[in-house]
C-alpha cells in the first residue's frame, strides 16, 4: 500500500467519521489538484505551481504519500526559485500516478474500514 493513515487515525482520535471525512475531501481535491497542475505547467506559470505544491503537499503527508511530499516540496521549492524547471511535468505526472493509486486505495479503506480501525 502506499498510504499510511496512522497519522489520520491519530489525528482523529479514533473518530471513524472523522477518517472518512477527510478521505472524501482528499479523493476531492487531488483530482482538481491535478488538473490545476498541469494548466499551470502548460501555461508556464511556475510561481503559481508552486503555490500549489505547498497546498497539495499537505493533502499527501495526511495520508501518508511521504515520497510524494517531498517531490511536492522540492517543486515548491524550485518553482518559488524559477529553477529545475524540466523537471516539473515529471513531478505532476507523478502526482497525478500516485494519488490516483491512493483513491484506489482509501475506496478500499471505506469499503473495508473496520479492517483499518
Amino acid at each position: 500500500m502506499k498510504i499510511d493513515l496512522s497519522y489520520l487515525r491519530e489525528m482523529a482520535g479514533g473518530n471513524k467519521e472523522l477518517v472518512l471525512e477527510m478521505i472524501s475531501i482528499f479523493k476531492s481535491q487531488v483530482i482538481e489538484f491535478g488538473e490545476n497542475m498541469e494548466q499551470l505547467l502548460d501555461a508556464k506559470q511556475y510561481e503559481s505551481l508552486g503555490k500549489l505544491a505547498h497546498k497539495a503537499k499537505s493533502s499527501v503527508s495526511i495520508m501518508g504519500l511521504e515520497n510524494l511530499a517531498k517531490l511536492l516540496k522540492d517543486l515548491e521549492n524550485s518553482a518559488r526559485e524559477g529553477k529545475n524547471q524540466e523537471s516539473y511535468a515529471k513531478v505532476v505526472t507523478a502526482f497525478k500516478q500516485e494519488t490516483s493509486e491512493a483513491v484506489k486505495e482509501l475506496n478500499q479503506v471505506t469499503n473495508n474500514l473496520e479492517l483499518y480501525f
